[in-house]
């Protein structure tokens, strides 16, 4: 028997952890592997040798070409030793190196003979390395023995060959599909392992038929399935079927509920968990359908093992989320959970039962929360945080406790992301409760006063800019944010001092007040700090430093007109002169966004991360930029803008995209433009659009780009009227006109004269979703009950071979410029059926719902059923005729 490679000490504060792979290098390991080309083979130390160059490969160690090639070579010489567990190891390594083509040439005879071996460990590990090494043309070659060890009577065999077909259904599916009748006779062994990864490669090999999927599910469903393990992947795939019928339209059928409800008295806990899951996880599934398995679920809260605990408690967690009040009979149960020793445990309970307690129960779980908080991680504590602030709200009444519970906790120790949660809930709080805002900014100031992250003090006195002034008593909270300048550093002093000066011109009477304050702040060691309060000294003291109050308001509390990237592009182009530098020349228009920021900004920010309650908008921009041009002042209300379409190649010299701004009679092209050549100076720049097939639209009037310097963008506008009311199509041609001048690079000069020129751009369209504001509804059923049944129109449409139904959906989804609701966008990969759910306003702010039911044929023949309502009739009408015409 091997010694214990530490001694055990009685003193076990002295105990190391200790590794017997520290310090080892490859150089060394691969001198070591030596050892396999001796003629007296050392099983034991060559094992050894094995088992450090494994620990390298997954560590991430990289071996050189040659340095493979020779292990590799010196391993295979090992295959001449008989001892069993050097074999494994030898096994191993020839996986984990993965040799190349020339090279599996070499142990491809061994290990065919080790297939064929009388030793059972051989056969089934050599059939698991040699469908990772092998490629298609030398798996053919060995296809009739792997059909022989899939039905061996040796479940190790077996079950090793039903393995490797898994994965190599990946690479050779057309191989492995040759195996089904081999496939489904171990589907039928009494071997539960065997019965397992048959059932779960046979349903991979049928996984695209869904009619064979149902007849497979639908027969061992009546048989006898040992095997628990199997019968989970059964009720996976029965409750797969279910939700393939509902997005199907067939709500009302579910064809093996029966089976996922006995499967609840099944013997094996695994089975009855994963039953209970499915059925909880059915969509649409009524109360009383859940009941049998929130009762089984409540048996398992009270279990004496752990795992059984956590599982049900996490089920009926999820459950929670949808259907809160079919858990309140397991609310005793999992009170009991909050003391549980596994901490996980008691987070899921006290979260599930702040989702489903009454408010009568808010004071009682406040009182357990409190004694659990203490034990647990941030992590945990944080998930419990975002579950008070969902109570809050749910529960207005109770906003005092649960305020004080947060400010209680917030004076404990924590990391950055906890505490910023906590902050986060009391910010979203105070915006959604307003008799909790004096409160709630109380216990803000009191925490900034030790507050040790910059961000998050910065963050609150920002906030008590905007809140502060408007409460009845705002001087109690002047004292907090002038001790923030003498006790914290420049970054927050800065903040405080433009907090103060809000609050010294929104409160006349704390003007003076502040003033004296502000003018102790001149003296401050940061520049920053001291150029604010100059500057907010001038302000407060109206010395012409602003005209009005109005621009005292936008200057304090306003956004700025220009994107912050254009003002910093600016910035730098920007070269000392005498003439100052105007922020009225800073372009105004917004570019287009990278994918990763339109991810973020799809995520709807709360707490401090939020911005103040009317987020400014790439619309609310565009809307702000055309009012601000008198030209386009009597166009009305802006019902929609575009995204940017691209006019040019990417790497050309001059950039260009298109908004498409709708007004009710009006359209107005905003053309992007881009001087991406240094030496060049454009001036007059010009869009000449050719509407000649767009014969509804009639151009008014266009508005040129006066100059154009390099890497500075710009606008040129050109403007269309249209009837009113009416969706009016069509296609323009454009072409860039311009006059360059050529720019001295040393002097920046450009000179005098000046060269017409022109640049084609790329045609872009008006199209019917151009009209259409993809805007949700939170419960689409509900939406579409109170719309007028009248105004629905039903029609059928055949939509031609597609290669998928989630191609054919996209298509009808950007055809109607619509919203999708409820994940209706998302297709299953195999689905034959589907129904999409979508939502809208049509110009003239109509408000539109549509159902399509998609269903594809054995030739990927779809067609689809189209229901729309909408409040008035004439819109209905509108979307089928965009339907039957695009």
């Amino acid at each position: 028997m091997a010694q214990p490679l530490v001694k055990k000490d009685d003193d076990h504060d002295d105990d190391l952890e200790f590794s017997p792979f520290m310090g080892i290098e490859k150089g060394a390991v691969l001198q070591e592997a030596r050892v396999f080309n001796d003629p007296q083979l050392d099983p034991r130390r060559c094992s050894q040798v094995i088992t450090k160059l494994l620990y390298l490969l997954n560590q991430g160690e990289s071996f050189t070409k040659v340095e493979a090639t020779e292990v590799f070579f010196s391993v295979t010489k090992l295959f001449q030793s008989k001892d069993t567990g050097l074999r494994r190891m030898v096994y191993l390594i020839i996986k984990e190196l993965s040799p190349s083509a020339d090279e599996v040439i070499i142990v491809t005879s061994s290990l065919m003979k080790d297939m064929n071996s009388k030793i059972d460990m051989y056969r089934a590990n050599a059939i698991r390395v040699l469908c990772r090494i092998i490629d298609g043309t030398l798996l053919t070659q060995i296809e009739r023995y792997l059909k022989q060890a899939i039905v061996d009577k040796n479940p190790v065999v077996s079950s090793a060959a039903l393995v490797s077909g898994l994965h190599m259904l990946k690479t050779n599916p057309e191989i492995v599909k040759r195996w089904s009748n081999e496939v489904q006779e171990a589907v039928q062994s009494r071997a539960p392992l065997v019965q397992f990864h048959g059932l779960a490669l046979l349903h991979q090999i049928r996984q695209n038929d869904r009619l064979a999927v149902s007849k497979l599910v639908g027969t061992l469903t009546r048989g006898a399935v040992r095997s628990p393990l199997a019968q989970c992947l059964l009720i996976r795939y029965s409750s797969q079927i279910i939700r393939d019928m509902s997005n199907h339209g067939q709500s009302g059928e579910r064809p093996f509920y029966e089976f996922l409800e006995g499967c609840l008295r099944h013997k094996a806990e695994m089975v009855i968990l994963e039953a209970a899951r499915a059925i909880t996880e059915l969509d649409g599934v009524p109360r009383q359908d859940l009941a049998p398995a929130i009762t089984v679920l409540q048996l398992f809260l009270s279990s004496p093992k752990p795992v059984l605990r956590f599982a049900a408690v996490r089920t009926l967690n999820k459950v929670a989320m949808t259907h809160p009040m079919a858990v309140t009979n397991c609310n005793i149960d999992m009170e009991s959970l909050i003391s549980d020793q596994n901490r996980s445990i008691a987070t899921l309970a006290i979260t599930t039962l702040l989702k489903t307690g009454n408010e009568s129960s808010v004071e009682r779980l406040m009182k357990q929360i409190t004694n659990f908080m203490s034990d647990i991680a941030d992590e945990f504590k944080i998930v419990v945080v975002e579950a008070i602030r969902s109570l809050c709200i749910k529960f207005p009444l109770k906003y005092r406790s649960l305020m004080n519970f947060l400010s209680n906790i917030l004076r404990e120790e924590g990391g950055f992301e906890y505490k910023r949660a906590i902050v986060d809930s009391i910010v979203t709080i105070i915006r959604d409760i307003p008799d909790a805002k004096e409160n709630g900014l109380l216990h803000l100031c009191e925490f900034i006063e030790d507050c040790e992250f910059t961000y998050l003090s910065t963050q609150i006195l920002h906030f008590l800019g905007i809140e502060g002034p408007n409460t009845s008593d705002p001087s109690k909270y002047i004292r907090y944010i002038y001790n923030r300048v003498h006790l914290e550093n420049a970054t927050v002093r800065a903040a405080a001092v433009c907090t103060l000066a809000k609050f010294g011109f929104m409160v006349e009477a704390l003007k003076p007040r502040i003033t004296v304050l502000l003018k102790r702040c001149i003296y401050d060691s940061d520049d920053e700090v001291r150029d604010r309060a100059t500057l907010f000294l001038s302000v407060l003291g109206n010395d012409g430093l602003v005209d009005t109050e109005k621009d005292s308001i936008g200057f304090l509390f306003g956004s700025l007109e220009a994107p912050l990237v254009n003002l910093e592009t600016s910035l730098k182009n920007y070269e000392p002169s005498e003439e100052a530098f105007d922020v009225d020349s800073v372009p105004k228009e917004v570019r287009s966004q990278p994918l990763a920021e339109k991810k973020a900004k799809d995520k709807k920010p709360t707490g401090l991360g939020a911005p103040p309650p009317a987020p400014v908008s790439g619309f609310d921009a565009y809307e702000r930029l055309l009012s601000s041009i008198p030209e386009f002042a009597s166009f009305g209300k802006l019902f929609k803008s575009s995204s940017p379409v691209e006019l040019t190649e990417a790497e050309t010299e001059y950039s260009v995209n298109v908004v498409k701004h709708i007004f009710k009679s009006h359209v107005v092209f905003q053309y992007n433009c881009t001087n991406t050549v240094p030496d060049q100076l454009l001036e007059r720049v010009n869009v000449i659009v050719d509407a000649s097939e767009a014969e509804e639209f009639s151009e008014v009037s266009s508005k040129p780009l006066n100059s154009l310097p390099y890497d500075s963008p710009g606008q040129a506008f050109v403007v269309f009227e249209k009837p009113e009311g009416v969706p009016a199509v069509g296609k323009f041609s454009n072409t860039l006109t311009f006059i360059v001048r050529e720019v001295d690079q040393s002097t920046g000069e450009a000179d005098d004269d000046g060269v017409e020129d022109e640049y084609q751009l790329e045609d872009h369209e008006i199209v019917s979703a151009d009209y259409m504001v993809n805007v949700g509804v939170s419960n689409f059923r509900n939406a579409w009950e109170n719309m007028v049944p009248e105004n629905e129109i039903v029609d059928e449409y055949g939509i031609g071979p597609r290669d998928s139904l989630a191609e054919a959906v996209n298509a009808v989804t950007d055809l109607l410029g619509m919203q999708s609701c409820e994940g209706t966008e998302t297709v299953a990969s195999n689905a034959r059926s589907h129904t999409c759910l979508l939502s809208g306003l049509y110009i003239g702010n109509v408000k539109v719902l549509v159902k399509a039911q998609f269903g594809m044929d054995s030739t990927k023949e779809i067609v689809m059923k189209l229901s729309v309502r909408a409040e008035d009739q004439s819109v209905s009408e509108a979307i089928h005729t965009l339907v039957s015409c695009g």
